[in-house]
């Protein structure tokens, strides 16, 4: 595969069709179609399929857009170096609403300081939806936390968290998991690692929870446990710099379940972006 190919594959799928790609790469339709062609006989699978008057991505397809991005990305990234000795790109980072909330701020202040010339987007979600997504190279890396299956990729543990329960003030305390029989739980969706720990806990102690309700942001999970809705369960350190982290109550969770790590994961190679983004990463033991 040459790098002209796979920009040519990476437009077609821009446009949704070979004959907007053609016109942007002010190629023939036909030639477009033919080097598209090519790619697949190189490969022995399709790329696309046609959905209406569009094209969409097979299976395959969704692999190799994740990899010809990435290679793109680092030619365009090792002309630049080489033409003006500064790095550019774009980093695409996952990341739990916890970690970016409380975490991220003064290391994306340091990243931008250092590398100005580097952007970083960063895209919110839970341990699960955040594996699923470097499994298909959309996004470059990711902070997801314990517990995981990590496969394939590269893990490297780089902050220490302590998760607290909380409840509406003036609640009974919460000493142990019989505590929590029949009680509302406050929490992230599936594929929350936070959620899961909870979960297990309650289950191995044999306690069943009440309603669960669910909820796509922290705020909201804070905001709705001090209107006396229910139980959730948090990071310690978020709750810390949380609008409304006073007005509820806190209960401290047995060790096994209270200590936790979040990991920064990736998948393949480490590019010069984040090699750059691990350097001002702590190192834990």
């Amino acid at each position: 595969m040459n790098l002209d190919d796979l920009h040519i594959f990476c437009t077609v799928v821009q446009e949704g069709g070979v004959a907007r790609a053609a016109a942007r790469l002010n190629r023939v339709p036909s030639n477009v179609t033919t080097r598209m062609k090519q790619l697949e006989d190189r490969l022995s699978v399709s790329l696309f399929r046609r959905q209406g008057r569009g094209l969409v991505l097979t299976e395959p397809g969704r692999v190799l857009l994740g990899h010809a991005e990435r290679l793109l990305q680092m030619a365009d990234l090792a002309e630049q170096e080489v033409r003006t000795g500064a790095m550019r790109g774009k980093l695409k980072l996952g990341s739990l609403e916890s970690t970016a909330g409380a975490r991220l701020p003064p290391l994306l202040s340091a990243f931008h300081r250092q590398h100005p010339d580097l952007a970083i987007e960063l895209i919110p979600g839970i341990t699960e939806v955040l594996l699923r997504m470097l499994e298909r190279y959309e996004i470059d890396a990711a902070f997801v936390a314990e517990p995981f299956e990590p496969g394939r990729l590269s893990c490297l543990p780089v902050y220490n968290e302590e998760l607290t329960l909380i409840s509406a003030k003036g609640t009974p305390a919460i000493c142990n998991a019989q505590d929590m029989g029949g009680q509302t739980i406050v929490v992230f969706p599936h594929g929350c690692s936070y959620r899961r720990r909870l979960t297990e806990w309650l289950a191995a102690e044999g306690v069943s929870p009440g309603r669960i309700l669910e909820f796509g942001s922290y705020h909201a999970i804070v905001a709705c446990v001090a209107a006396a809705t229910g139980i959730g369960i948090i990071s310690a350190e978020l709750l810390d710099k949380a609008v409304i982290g006073t007005d509820v109550q806190r209960h401290t969770l047995p060790d096994q379940l209270r200590f936790n790590r979040t990991h920064l994961v990736w998948s393949g190679d480490v590019s010069p972006p984040l090699q750059a983004l691990i350097n001002l990463l702590p190192k834990l033991e």
